[in-house]
């Protein structure tokens, strides 16, 4: 039954106590073509400063490393991480940090904000929340990242298009922070990629 309530964290604590790896991270063919085609979508660019929102047990914090000069990884599952910071420990640049965004949020800018497979858990008041701390976070310039799985899941409170329709509509709005740059259907998940304007220089 559909919820308008993020999930707590317990639920995750309970998820994680069942299987070290329930959504298959380190096995499923499906997740390393998705990770493969999510950081296609961001270039040859190096990110100074990256957040990546849902980390995990860290099997994509460790590929995204690479494109990252430091990058912050957070989730709201201490079992999770665990895991995550032993998969992690050769990267110098990678830090974990247990936080349940929006309730929390890392502090300073960001290059590059990561959203995969984690706002579909959220409310739509807390997608609202995220959505403004993440564009006030980015950098100008900076990139946004969200990745989401688009088949109906009854547990969640939103689905992956409501989470990527409302983002944006965002950017589609008089004086929105953030603009559409790229996006990608596939047959199971849904990718878009949005970038922070530059500040408007002030009128003499």
């Amino acid at each position: 039954m559909k919820t308008d309530r993020s999930l707590p964290a317990d639920y995750f604590d309970a998820v994680y106590a069942a299987n070290d790896d329930p959504w298959s991270f380190e096995t499923s063919p499906y997740e390393a073509e998705k990770y493969r085609i999510t950081l296609e979508a961001l270039g040859d660019r190096l990110f100074g400063r990256a957040l990546e929102i849902g980390c995990s047990i860290g099997v994509f914090t460790a590929r995204l490393a690479t494109h990252c000069a430091e990058l912050v990884a957070v989730d709201v599952s201490e079992a999770a991480l665990v895991r995550a910071r032993r998969r992690c420990d050769a990267l110098a640049q990678v830090r974990f940090e247990r936080m349940a965004v929006p309730d929390a949020f890392p502090p300073g800018t960001f290059d590059l904000v990561t959203t995969c497979e984690v706002a579909y858990y959220w409310s739509r008041a807390d997608l609202a929340k995220s959505t403004t701390l993440i564009e006030s976070s980015l950098a100008a310039g900076g990139v946004w990242l969200l990745v989401h799985w688009t088949p109906e899941v009854a547990d969640y409170p939103l689905g992956g298009d409501e989470v990527h329709d409302f983002v944006l509509a965002r950017s589609r709005a008089p004086g929105a922070l953030i603009r559409h740059v790229a996006g990608s259907r596939h047959e199971r998940y849904r990718l878009d990629l949005f970038e922070k304007s530059a500040p408007r220089p002030s009128a003499r």
